[in-house]
């Protein structure tokens, strides 16, 4: 049985990939701003079938989807269907709840949905993990340092022998992966509190949403998150939204990205 984080590091070496595609689709990046919920549809068909070759991953953003109702539900199962066998897909839920509860929303975003990963929130500690790393397969992505300017708001809080609360959280990551199945989500947005990240574990993997509108350093990383380990990097209105919304420029968008980050770690 192949844990998730050794099937997460052979697609990439396999792929020769670390790109992850963020799915935000929402009226708001269309050309048309009162796009229905089936333009939606045929544009989330058009980014998965223009890039599925370049990308390690894809990464459904679920408020964009939970935002149709019923609806939205119907859309996600379908984009479920969408993905190739060797697509890595990642839930971006940020559940964080009772074990009980915790317990509900993994079965039914591993059983119901069919997710490879989903993201979580630690706020409530190990209780509301455990429920998600029972089955080594399958794999989470725990907030750490994220990407939003209001992070450093709780994140950076000292907590104890100059840690901050961010670095507790990876320390505990680090703790938790018994199953070898357990990344953490760190902002490229702060680049250089990877470092830190590293430092309390060094072997996790990485998400690194952050990159393109909001400003992240790509560079720094890849990098950083792929020293004493492996990351992906998350990218989203990029590469969904290109100015003509063409699959042309969608594919052109991701390629661009694919070979930059090949070019960063060939010329490390």
């Amino acid at each position: 049985m192949e844990s998730f984080n050794s099937r997460l590091k052979n697609s990439i070496k396999n792929k020769n990939s670390h790109l992850c595609i963020g799915l935000d689709i929402s009226p708001e990046g269309m050309l048309d701003k009162s796009a229905t919920i089936k333009d939606l549809k045929l544009h989330c068909q058009k980014v998965i079938d223009a890039t599925q070759d370049l990308a390690v991953a894809f990464k459904p953003n679920l408020g964009f989807f939970e935002r149709w109702g019923s609806n939205g539900f119907e859309w996600l199962e379908e984009t479920m269907n969408l993905f190739e066998k060797d697509t890595i897909v990642i839930g971006d839920a940020k559940r964080g709840d009772i074990g009980n509860t915790a317990q509900q929303y993994a079965k039914s975003l591993f059983d119901h949905f069919g997710f490879d990963a989903v993201t979580l929130s630690p706020y409530l500690g190990f209780v509301s993990i455990r429920p998600f790393i029972s089955d080594p397969t399958k794999g989470i992505f725990v907030l750490c340092r994220t990407s939003n300017p209001s992070a450093s708001d709780f994140q950076n809080i000292n907590t104890d022998s100059n840690n901050t609360l961010f670095e507790t959280v990876a320390r505990a990551c680090h703790e938790w992966n018994k199953n070898e199945n357990i990344g953490m989500v760190i902002g490229a947005t702060a680049a250089e509190e990877i470092l830190k990240v590293k430092k309390h574990a060094p072997n996790l993997p990485l998400l690194i949403p952050g990159i393109g509108k909001q400003g992240g350093d790509l560079e720094k990383s890849m990098l950083y998150g792929n020293n004493n380990g492996i990351s992906i990097i998350n990218i989203s209105r990029s590469i969904i939204f290109p100015p003509d919304l063409s699959e042309k420029s969608i594919r052109n968008e991701a390629k661009n990205y694919l070979l930059k980050m090949r070019a960063i770690l060939d010329d490390k």
